[in-house]
């Protein structure tokens, strides 16, 4: 047990004294764990074997990458060209594919995200309603090919909903053997889809552009080919390369998109190129394009009706971009550590109020990038549109009425996408949490810090800051017998559990591991390793939970299996507190009893009846083989009362047990 004193004038005198007079006594009272009612089963939580698999070559038992762990690798060339009056996309692809898999593939697995707008799609069936907006036709395919050493012949391809499935002529060979697929398309922009479409702002028409060309599906070592169709409450699951993509709209556009614009001087007009240049050398934010330029469609560019703008991004698993004749664009420089700089921008509106955007976007990118994994991209863009709030690598769509503390917390939880899955790249269609979960999480901190907490505190909320105590705000959830648990499938989490479940609790899990159990410096250390162990790989569940009790050095196979793998709920009581032998002056014997599934390790405080006060802390041991303990806090004077839980910290479904009025 840890004794903290925190005002103890009576007491100065016994803190030598504690830990020897401190007693556990578990079977004190021979009659306790009979007669307390309780749902608690030790041997459920702590029972060993939690993994149902040992660790392997691929995925080592410490959480690690194996040392034969491998991962497949996906180059894109890609050609857009936006009809802005038809509203489609007409797009040209050549998409190198690497097989470092010891396996030879027979045939190949494309994701096909725009049929999820058709009619007949599967989206429009489930519950989560993938498509949004109008239907379309999906992508109209007008060839696929496959270059195989040079020679180019049309590719065997079938298409199932949002999947297209190559059949090869002959295996693509393991361990390295190469493939190119050139696919050429077409598809009708959806107006105001849940993801990706256009509309009409007072100034000229946006375009959100993402999931805009064929992707290949996952191929890893845990599920083969991973083919779940796109829902969309299921995002997505990418494999990583090098993205270098061109779009082609009318001159009067500007396109902001994922990575760097590598031929600024053929789209930029000499007065954008010098701001640029002096927004890279400034932390304060400078205008771009103003609010005028905007409005006056004349003044971007040349007499050419149509230019081409030129992108490149390393190292990615997407690429989205956002297009408007109506975008205000302004910048600012984002400092990283290690002397490493980045640039912050956005696109937004007259009717946005953005004016601190761009600073929300640096501030988050630099506290991340410090506290966990430093930002890997040239750029990083804040656009605003309908999408409400969306991610892809180096650019977010965010709502373009949001303002303020919401616009703040919007931009920090989207923005830290950038860590949870683009860095670590989890399969987010069937790990909800691993993606959202974990990101809400790290961008309660974030608000913490930000402008020395202009917008704290954060607790909750997948956007909206709350201010409630989310210990209490997870119970309806927990007590909820209808409530799927965390490790339940994307697609397969109702609408009103969503939040809750794959955003909310995933995300107070982690605080409780960091400020309840493991402690803030063993939780980081781990938790910043995972991060650097999987940057830009495929981590699965356990690799994330085996990782974090080797790095932090505890057993959590208890939490794991109380907190995600099911609701449990923790009702700590405190049955009964009274004088060792009816003298205040030989201590305070306290009974405490675990009344509901879930152990917790907790803090106990006493109130003393001259004002002062102490605490002392017990481990989750204390639960390993009991529902209840009785030990002896030593006192020399009167108490007032006992509390556990001083700081309603625990999820906890009944605070009224939680204190005990000594007599």
């Amino acid at each position: 047990m840890k004794f903290k004193f925190l005002l103890t004038p009576t007491l100065f005198l016994l803190i030598l004294g504690i830990a020897a007079h401190a007693q556990r006594r578990g079977g004190s009272r021979a009659n306790t764990n009979d007669t307390i009612k309780s749902n608690y089963v030790p041997k459920e939580l702590f029972a060993p074997l939690h993994y149902t698999d040992k660790g392997n070559e691929f995925h080592s038992a410490n959480g690690d990458p194996g040392p034969k762990y491998w991962k497949q690798r996906v180059d894109y060339v890609l050609k857009a060209t936006i009809d802005t009056t038809a509203k489609k996309l007409t797009g040209v692809e050549n998409i190198t594919y690497t097989n470092n898999s010891p396996d030879a593939l027979s045939y190949l697995w494309v994701q096909m995200d725009q049929n999820t707008y058709r009619e007949d799609a599967r989206s429009n069936f489930s519950t989560g309603g993938g498509g949004g907006g109008q239907h379309t036709k999906g992508y109209e395919l007008e060839s696929v090919e496959l270059s195989i050493a040079g020679k180019v012949q049309k590719a065997s391809y079938i298409v199932t909903d949002t999947r297209m499935q190559i059949r090869l002529p002959k295996d693509l060979a393991p361990n390295g053997g190469k493939i190119n697929i050139l696919i050429k398309y077409h598809y009708t922009i959806p107006a105001n889809g849940n993801r990706t479409g256009y509309f009409k702002t007072k100034d000229g028409t946006t375009y959100e552009i993402a999931q805009w060309f064929p992707r290949m599906c996952v191929y890893d070592d845990t599920s083969g080919w991973d083919t779940l169709p796109f829902l969309g409450t299921g995002e997505f699951y990418c494999e990583y390369g090098d993205i270098d993509y061109t779009v082609t709209l009318p001159s009067n556009f500007v396109v902001a998109g994922s990575g760097e614009l590598v031929n600024p001087t053929e789209v930029l007009t000499p007065k954008q190129i010098a701001r640029l240049a002096q927004a890279r050398n400034s932390d304060k934010t400078v205008m771009i394009r103003t609010a005028a330029e905007a409005g006056d469609h004349s003044s971007h560019q040349s007499a050419k009706p149509m230019l081409t703008w030129h992108f490149k991004m390393f190292n990615t698993r997407d690429a989205a971009f956002g297009a408007s004749n109506a975008y205000i664009w302004d910048a600012a420089r984002i400092n990283l550590p290690g002397g490493k700089k980045s640039l912050a921008m956005s696109v937004y509106p007259v009717e946005s109020a953005w004016e601190r955007s761009t600073e929300y976007l640096k501030g988050s990118i630099e506290y991340f990038s410090q506290k966990w994994y430093v930002y890997p991209y040239p750029v990083a863009i804040n656009e605003a549109g309908h999408a409400g709030g969306m991610e892809y690598p180096g650019i977010l769509f965010d709502g373009l009425t949001s303002k303020g503390e919401g616009l703040f917390s919007l931009i920090a939880h989207e923005i830290g996408h950038n860590w949870f899955p683009m860095i670590v790249g989890s399969d987010e269609r069937r790990f909800a949490f691993m993606d959202e979960g974990f990101n809400t999480f790290i961008d309660i901190y974030a608000s913490d810090v930000f402008n020395k907490g202009e917008y704290a505190p954060k607790r909750d909320g997948e956007y909206a800051p709350n201010k409630g105590n989310p210990a209490d705000e997870i119970i309806p959830t927990i007590v909820d017998p209808n409530a799927p648990t965390i490790m339940t499938a994307a697609d397969a989490v109702a609408g009103q559990y969503r939040h809750p479940v794959e955003y909310f609790k995933p995300a107070f899990g982690l605080v409780l591991l960091r400020e309840q159990i493991l402690g803030k410096d063993r939780f980081d250390y781990a938790f910043r390793n995972y991060i650097h162990k999987w940057a830009y790989k495929h981590p699965q569940p356990d690799d994330f939970f085996r990782s974090m009790e080797s790095g932090a050095g505890e057993d959590l196979s208890w939490f794991w299996k109380a907190w995600f793998y099911n609701n449990y709920k923790l009702d700590l009581a405190i049955i009964d507190a009274q004088y060792v032998d009816k003298d205040p002056k030989k201590g305070l014997l306290v009974t405490i009893a675990n009344k509901e599934k879930m152990p917790m390790p907790f803090w106990v405080e006493v109130i003393l009846k001259d004002g002062g006060k102490y605490r002392t802390q017990l481990p989750v041991e204390t639960w390993i083989q009991t529902k209840a303990i009785t030990f002896t806090i030593p006192t020399t004077s009167e108490a007032e009362s006992v509390r556990v839980d001083p700081d309603a910290a625990l999820p906890d479904i009944n605070r009224a047990n939680n204190i005990f009025k000594v007599k």
